[in-house]
C-alpha cells in the first residue's frame, strides 16, 4: 500500500495550488480528481486575475489589498496566461455618484503596491474611442486595469508544476471513504481507467473539493456553506478593440464585457443561490435575458438571446455570511482545520476566488507543516509556472521571437499556441519544422501534435478536456470537427 503525506481531494483551482504548494515543500502528495481538471467551478469563472473593485462597496479592504497583491505575482508567474486588461466603468450619476468611483479607484490604484499596471484615469466617453459603441447621452467613464486569464489551463498549470515537483496527480478518480487511523488515514479511492479499488494511506487530508465538500467522503458538512451560482454567456464581439466594460446594472450588480477568443464577447455574471447538484448546473434562459438586458442598457446596438454561441454556469462554494443577496456574499475563504487526533489532521477549504489561490494554497500548507514536520518553508510567492519562464515577463517580445522562429506557423495558430503553452511552445512542436509535420488538422486548428502533447502532459483524455478545457477551440469546433477529434483519441 502506498504511503503518503498529504491526500488533496479536489482538482479546481484551489486543490491543484495546494499539491503545488505542498510538493514544493518536499512532502510526498497524491490529488485525487473524480472528473478532469477543472472540470467544474474552475472553469466556470469570468476568466479574470483581479482585486474585485465591486468588492469595496462591501468594505472588504483586506481581501482586495489581497488579491490586487496576487496579481501582481501571477503576472510575473504566468504572463502566457494572465495578460493585462484595461476595464472601461461608463458612468450613470443615478446609481453611484462620481466622487465614490474615483475614491473607490484611488483605493484600488493604491491598496495593493501596484507595480506593473498603469493607474485609473477619467474618461471623456463622447469624444473617446471607448465611447464609440455606447448608448448616446454616456459621456463620462472612467478606465483603471485588470487582467485577463485562461482559469482551466491556470488549474493545469499548477497541477503540472505539482506533477514535477514529486505529486501524483489523478484525474478521474473518485475518494470513496477515508478512515481515521491513531496516526493519518486509510484512503479508498475508484479510478475510471482501472474499475477497481485501491487503497493507500495518508498522513493528513485537504478536502478541496469545491462545492461538493460536503459529500466528499470525509465526514461532516461543513459549516456555513452558501452554493452560490454565476452564469455566462458569449456573443459575436461586439467593438473594436482590445478592452474590457465593466456596466453598473440597476440592480446595483455589475457585469463584464470582455473580448474573448478574438471573435467574441464574454458577459458576466450573475449570482443567485443554489440547491442543486453542482454537476448539473447550467445557465438559465431568464439568466440569458437578464446579462442581454444589462449589455443592453448600456450599448447601442444591443444583444439578444439568439446571439448567444456559449453560455455556462458553475457553482461556488463561499461562506455564508448572512449576506441578504447572492451578489453581497463574500469572496474571501476559510480554512477549517479539524484536530480530532492531532497526528491525522483534516483541513477543509472553503470558499476563495481563483486570484487569491495560490496565498490560500500557502497558507493551507502552513498550517499543516506544523503536525507533519518537515518540509521547507513558504516558497511559491517568486517562483514560475509551467511556460512561464518569459524573460522580463514580456509577452509581446517573446510572441515575436515565436513568429520569427516559426515562421511557417500560421500567425493566428503561433498567437493561440505561445498564449496557451509559453515557453513550453518548443516541447508541443517538437522536431516539425513546416505545418504538414504537425500532422493531420484535427478541426479549428488543433494538430496532431498539439493534442498529443495535451494526452501525453496535461492528463487530456476526451473531446472536452481538448477543446473546453486545455483550449477553447470548443467555440469554434462544428460537429465533424468533434468527431473527427473523438475518432483520433478513440
Amino acid at each position: 500500500m502506498a504511503n503518503f503525506d498529504i491526500l488533496v481531494i479536489g482538482g479546481g483551482v484551489n486543490g491543484a495550488g495546494i499539491a503545488r504548494d505542498a510538493a514544493g515543500r518536499g512532502y510526498s502528495v497524491l490529488l485525487c480528481e473524480k472528473d478532469d481538471l477543472a472540470q467544474a467551478t474552475s472553469s466556470a469563472s469570468s476568466k479574470l486575475i483581479h482585486g474585485g473593485l465591486r468588492y469595496l462597496e462591501h468594505y472588504d479592504f483586506r481581501l482586495v489589498r489581497d488579491a490586487l497583491r496576487e496579481r501582481e505575482v501571477l503576472l510575473h508567474a504566468a504572463p502566457h496566461i494572465v495578460r493585462p486588461l484595461r476595464f472601461v466603468l461608463p458612468h450613470d450619476k443615478s446609481l453611484r455618484p462620481a466622487w465614490l468611483i474615483r475614491a473607490g479607484l484611488f483605493l484600488y490604484d493604491h491598496l495593493g503596491a501596484r507595480k506593473t499596471l498603469p493607474g485609473s484615469e477619467r474618461l471623456a466617453l463622447d469624444r473617446h474611442p471607448a465611447g464609440a459603441p455606447l448608448a448616446r447621452g454616456v459621456s463620462t467613464g472612467f478606465a483603471y486595469s485588470d487582467c485577463s486569464v485562461d482559469d482551466s489551463r491556470l488549474v493545469v498549470l499548477n497541477a503540472l508544476d505539482a506533477a514535477e515537483r514529486g505529486a501524483v496527480i489523478r484525474t478521474r478518480t473518485t475518494v470513496t471513504s477515508i478512515q481515521r487511523k491513531e496516526a493519518g488515514w486509510a484512503v479508498n479511492f475508484r479510478s475510471v481507467r482501472s474499475n477497481r479499488d485501491e487503497t493507500v494511506s495518508a498522513r493528513a487530508v485537504v478536502n478541496a473539493a469545491g462545492p461538493w465538500i460536503g459529500n466528499a467522503a470525509v465526514g461532516a458538512e461543513p459549516k456555513k456553506v452558501r452554493l452560490v451560482k454565476g452564469s455566462h454567456i458569449t456573443v459575436p464581439k461586439l467593438y473594436e478593440g482590445d478592452h474590457a466594460y465593466i456596466l453598473q446594472n440597476t440592480d446595483r450588480r455589475i457585469i463584464f464585457v470582455i473580448p474573448y477568443g478574438h471573435d467574441y464577447a464574454l458577459i458576466g455574471t450573475t449570482d443567485s443561490d443554489y440547491d442543486g447538484d453542482p454537476g448539473k448546473v447550467e445557465c438559465s434562459p431568464e439568466e440569458i435575458a437578464y446579462l442581454c438586458d444589462a449589455v443592453n442598457r448600456w450599448f447601442d446596438p444591443g444583444i439578444e438571446p439568439g446571439l448567444v454561441s456559449w453560455a455556462y454556469a458553475g457553482v461556488r462554494p463561499l461562506l455564508d455570511d448572512e449576506s441578504a443577496d447572492a451578489a453581497s456574499v463574500s469572496r474571501d475563504y476559510r480554512l477549517d482545520l479539524d484536530l480530532e487526533q492531532s497526528k491525522s489532521p483534516l483541513l477543509t477549504v472553503v470558499g476563495g476566488k481563483i486570484t487569491t489561490h495560490r496565498k490560500l494554497s500557502e497558507q493551507a500548507v502552513d498550517r499543516l507543516c506544523p503536525l507533519l514536520g518537515g518540509g521547507a518553508g513558504a516558497w511559491s510567492a517568486a517562483a514560475i509556472l509551467p511556460g512561464g519562464d518569459i524573460p522580463n515577463a514580456d509577452f509581446d517580445a517573446f510572441l515575436s521571437d515565436a513568429k520569427r522562429r516559426y515562421p511557417w506557423l500560421p500567425e493566428g495558430l503561433t498567437c493561440r499556441l505561445a498564449g496557451a503553452y509559453g515557453t513550453r511552445l518548443d516541447e508541443v512542436l517538437g522536431t516539425a519544422n513546416r505545418l504538414e509535420a504537425l500532422g493531420e488538422d484535427l478541426g479549428s486548428g488543433l494538430y496532431e501534435a498539439e493534442a498529443d502533447y495535451l494526452k501525453r502532459a496535461e492528463w487530456a483524455e476526451t473531446v472536452d478536456d481538448i477543446l473546453w478545457r486545455r483550449t477553447k477551440l470548443g467555440l469554434r469546433a462544428d460537429e465533424a470537427d468533434r468527431a473527427r477529434l473523438e475518432t483520433w483519441l478513440s
